[in-house]
């Protein structure tokens, strides 16, 4: 087993949601195929997504040419070959728990991301349909929350930093005073919505564009040889970090606004376009 790709061309990130992932989370067969003949062609193909790693569909996992993993907004960096983690950047587990304790007064339902899995208070986990009318997202939390008792007093029993913490409310007012009050409370952290009605809280330094770069420092990679591809605003510092930032047509307008390039949309294989295009030079 080799310690890492060798001559490594450049790296394509991908965001999976919204960006990769059809509409209804599928993987094409055109964005497959192309991404397996950039990654013939010495790219490294790097899933770039808000999940935890167990999260990424698992026709995402089982791609023969994926090696390397951006996972949890830029938290952790893994070699998947090696098992070896490239860089991480995690929370404090006593600063989660205090932000617990703030967002208790909220109408709102939090989990975590810690050590590659999720975790969220049973009673919590109940009202997921309360909180949220997005199909595809209350699909997800459901399945992939694991229920405990009490999430603060499991989190102080483990005593072990956590990836991510994110929270769900209904409450679109709440929603928008909770993205200005919550980083004036509490030092070192970064904000990002992925989903209606979600904010995601991560560590400052754990962002795609810091992870990003550390992948290419890992594999000897320049900088200017990275291309990002995004839709939401977690996917903004990798946008700007890489050598080349492609929007999806999906994307917001602060993503559209940052690219270098606006592709097809995640339904119109918008990936493989902008692979052929700046990669395969096939457009």
């Amino acid at each position: 087993m080799a310690d890492k790709i060798n001559n490594c061309k450049g790296i394509i990130a991908l965001d999976l949601d919204g960006t990769l992932l059809t509409t209804e989370k599928s993987l094409s067969k055109v964005n497959k195929e192309t991404l397996a003949q950039a990654a013939a062609d010495g790219w490294a193909i790097v899933p770039t997504t808000g999940r935890f790693y167990g999260a990424i569909p698992q026709t995402v996992r089982e791609l023969p040419f994926v090696r390397y993993a951006i996972t949890v907004n830029g938290a952790e960096v893994a070699d998947l070959e090696s098992k070896k983690t490239v860089y991480k950047a995690e929370i404090p587990y006593k600063q989660v728990i205090e932000i617990m304790e703030f967002l208790d007064d909220y109408p709102l339902i939090y989990d975590i991301y810690q050590g590659g899995e999720a975790f969220m208070t049973a009673g919590m986990k109940e009202k997921i349909d309360v909180m949220t009318d997005d199909v595809h997202y209350r699909k997800m939390l459901k399945e992939l929350r694991q229920p405990v008792d009490d999430l603060k007093a499991f989190i102080a029993q483990r005593k072990q930093d956590v990836q991510k913490t994110q929270f769900v409310t209904y409450d679109a007012e709440i929603h928008r005073q909770l993205m200005q009050i919550l980083p004036q409370k509490f030092s070192d952290i970064v904000l990002t919505v992925t989903a209606k009605n979600n904010i995601e809280i991560n560590n400052t330094k754990a962002n795609k564009g810091e992870a990003l770069w550390a992948l290419a420092d890992y594999l000897g990679v320049p900088r200017e040889n990275t291309i990002a591809f995004g839709d939401a605003l977690n996917d903004m510092a990798m946008i700007k970090a890489s050598g080349t930032g492609v929007a999806m047509a999906n994307a917001c307008e602060e993503i559209k606004a940052a690219a270098d390039f606006i592709t097809l949309s995640n339904d119109e294989d918008g990936v493989a376009y902008g692979v052929n295009k700046f990669c395969l030079n096939k457009v």
